[in-house]
């Protein structure tokens, strides 16, 4: 616990230096608040409770995030005791051989890497009009990282699945204040099998952080943030779905579009899972004053189990669209960076717009398609400069 008393000092201080208070920062944060947390360079404070931390945009601009870069999010209190030699991860449920691993006998099957786009379900919800609850993620609740460990097929396999088992549900060492129900997710029992999802325990080549689910997490490709339990400890095989507060009301879009401020009831919803197509500019950056030239525009672009096909590039407001340039760096799961050169003809006030096409043929919407808890916002990006 001191290590989180002394983290939450940290933060209070740094609060306080912004002329903000601890209490308004109890939950969620309408405005940004720039700290350096340890292990987390110049990042953006988004929620004080449990911690949640943004990626400044201007980050995307190498394909691997560096960890120190890579947004945090947390719905819990993060573990305050973390011994490597005392974990277990135990795997019950609807299989033959129940069994616990230590981390050593985990390191000791065989590792697979994945390269994968981590993008909480959240992110953009600040974007939303009209604004809904929830942490006010701008654009920087995202990263791409290169994440290594066993596949979970095989430790499932180890224990024999049952027939019965259809769904995977992955309990986490979040410590829980109060009367908060634990953050408890499944998957089903197909993404499990898939030769790509994991359990994770390394990040771009080096152990996780305690920020990033050190010793082990669950690794999800392509699926939202959520579904990637951090500081996993338990594997349960079920027959159904998990029945909890984090699989239902949340984490769960409507079955149709509904009007911007309606409520939907739960019965009228389905789990989210894979992300959308989506694009972000990286620079310039909103609000940025130019001089008349050549401007060079770059970006990421992304779409959760799709690859992107193409990016195009507006600097009129939308009318008008060109291809922006995609860079070599691929793979199935991961994001693309993109460039476009662009040379204004005059000076004066421009709009500045990216909107990515995948696979499937999706392409970012104008507007995005709202939802009462703000989940996947994917509208085309913009900024606005002034060229002089």
């Amino acid at each position: 616990m001191n290590s989180r008393r002394n983290f939450l000092k940290h933060m209070s201080a740094a609060a306080l230096a912004a002329g903000t208070t601890p209490t308004l920062l109890s939950w969620a944060l309408p405005q940004s608040l720039s700290v350096d947390v340890p292990g987390e360079d110049g990042m953006i404070l988004r929620s004080f409770r449990f911690v949640d931390l943004e990626s400044p945009v201007e980050y995307f601009d190498t394909w691997l995030t560096p960890v120190p870069h890579f947004f945090v999010r947390n719905h819990m209190h993060e573990p305050s005791e973390l011994n490597p030699t005392d974990w277990r991860l135990s795997v019950g449920g609807e299989v033959e051989k129940p069994l616990t691993l230590s981390l050593a006998e985990l390191s000791k099957l065989e590792t697979h890497s994945v390269v994968n786009t981590l993008e909480c379900a959240g992110n953009g919800r600040g974007l939303y009009r009209p604004q809904v609850p929830g942490v006010q993620w701008g654009k920087g609740a995202v990263g791409t990282a290169r994440f290594s460990g066993p596949r979970m097929r095989d430790v499932l396999q180890r224990a024999g699945i049952k027939s019965t088992g259809k769904h995977i549900m992955f309990r986490g060492l979040d410590e829980v204040p109060g009367k908060v129900p634990p953050f408890i997710r499944s998957i089903p029992i197909e993404k499990a099998l898939d030769s790509d999802t994991l359990i994770a325990t390394h990040m771009n080549g080096s152990p996780l952080t305690k920020h990033h689910g050190f010793p082990a997490r669950a690794l999800v490709p392509g699926w939202i943030g959520a579904a990637s339990c951090k500081w996993i400890t338990e594997i349960k095989l079920l027959d159904k779905e998990f029945v909890g507060n984090f699989m239902s009301p949340a984490y769960r879009l409507p079955n149709e579009p509904v009007k911007p401020g309606d409520t939907v009831k739960p019965e009228d919803t389905h789990p989210v899972t894979a992300l959308n197509v989506k694009s972000v500019i990286s620079g310039p950056n909103d609000g940025a004053h130019l001089k008349l030239g050549k401007i060079a525009v770059h970006g990421a672009a992304w779409a959760g189990e799709s690859d992107i096909s193409k990016v195009e590039i507006s600097t009129d407001g939308g009318t008008a669209w060109s291809p922006a340039m995609l860079s070599r760096e691929q793979a199935h799961y991961a994001w693309r960076l993109w460039t476009y050169d662009w040379k204004p003809a005059k000076t004066g006030d421009y709009v500045i717009m990216s909107r990515a096409t995948d696979s499937q043929g999706r392409t970012q919407p104008s507007t995005p398609l709202w939802n009462p808890s703000g989940y996947l916002y994917n509208a085309a990006d913009q900024v606005n400069i002034h060229v002089s």
